[in-house]
């Protein structure tokens, strides 16, 4: 493990934004991790994984800590049920596609979200109907100041849509090292009713979908909406969809009955943030080289080389805007670094 300084992190953040570390390190295992966070002469650390959930606006004055700690191990299974261990440092999307290719079903409409499986519990992400906390067991976490690690159950970590324990009260406290997850080995439950899945499934002729087929047609749906961070830069949603309770719902689709929606419960109520943005008039919409993809209003983009300032004021103006136009407020689901 070597400290460097004056280090880009244009390559690890999923925006491309051009900003700098004053101190970087990439840890490939628990105890360079336990190392690095022992360090005084650094007593300002952060740390940063897959950089696809993540808006830089001004150079990190501290050291950062790229998290590279890789392994899919089992250590637990029966006849119906495996639990896997994932280690952080594992790409998202790849371990996906490693459990298809055993079998192991319950992640596929989570396909090719961007991403390590460390930080997944923190924004408790999710897809196409599904969400990490359906099939988590418990992680691992170092405290960064006991150097300590930590075993959270499911209860512990407090998910909550885009939310957890990690993004409140544990926010800088912890970095989770190890995942586990609960999958089927037979009897895969299939969610196919979300978005256009079904609709996808009958292009393709399937009527009796595999979890590959059901991953296939994720993928399929993700790539004709969403911009690939390599050709050009994103973090993916930016926005949270905002949920309503059945009162501000009611009066929201009286004044708006043509606006999609999707029941959570009896009385809360999701409305697509993409569509809110879109009729506000900001899809395809650029100022500069910050703009909102044409495609899919929920998904800022860098052109090349906006600032992360320049999205977060576009990202301002539309919050702004979605906000005198419907009476919602709208909220980042990225992690933004002022």
């Amino acid at each position: 493990m070597h400290i460097l300084q004056n280090i880009s992190l244009q390559s690890y953040n999923t925006f491309g934004i051009s900003a700098k570390a004053k101190h970087f390190c990439e840890v490939s295992n628990i105890e360079e991790l336990k190392n690095v966070f022992s360090l005084k002469e650094y007593p300002t650390k952060f740390v940063i994984s897959g950089g696809s959930n993540l808006l830089l606006t001004k150079d990190i004055e501290a050291l950062v800590i790229h998290i590279n700690i890789k392994g899919i191990s089992i250590i637990e299974e029966d006849n119906d049920y495996v639990i896997l261990k994932v280690m952080a440092g594992e790409n998202w999307h790849e371990m996906i596609l490693w459990t298809l290719e055993n079998n192991y079903g319950g992640l596929e409409n989570m396909s090719l979200i961007p991403g390590k499986t460390g930080t997944a519990p923190i924004q408790n992400i999710g897809a196409y109907g599904v969400e990490l906390k359906d099939h988590f067991v418990s992680c691992e976490a170092l405290h960064t100041e006991t150097l300590e690690i930590k075993s959270f159950s499911k209860e512990a970590c407090k998910f909550g849509y885009r939310d957890s324990y990690f993004k409140n009260e544990g926010k800088g406290k912890f970095v989770i090292t190890s995942v586990n997850l609960k999958l089927t080995k037979t009897n895969h439950i299939l969610n196919t009713s979300y978005g256009s899945i079904e609709e996808e499934l009958l292009k393709k002729n399937i009527k009796k979908p595999s979890i590959q087929d059901i991953s296939n047609a994720v993928i399929t749906i993700r790539q004709s909406k969403l911009p690939d961070p390599k050709e050009i830069g994103n973090s993916g949603s930016f926005f949270k969809n905002p949920i309503l309770s059945k009162e501000e719902f009611l009066v929201f689709s009286s004044k708006h009955p043509e606006a999609p929606f999707y029941k959570i419960s009896d009385t809360l109520f999701k409305v697509p943030a993409g569509w809110l943005i879109e009729q506000s008039g900001f899809k395809g919409k650029r100022l500069g080289d910050a703009g909102v993809h044409k495609k899919q209003a929920l998904v800022l983009v860098n052109y090349g080389k906006a600032t992360g300032q320049e999205i977060l004021n576009l990202a301002h103006t539309i919050i702004s805007e979605v906000r005198n136009k419907f009476g919602i407020t709208i909220s980042p689901e990225v992690n933004i670094i002022r």
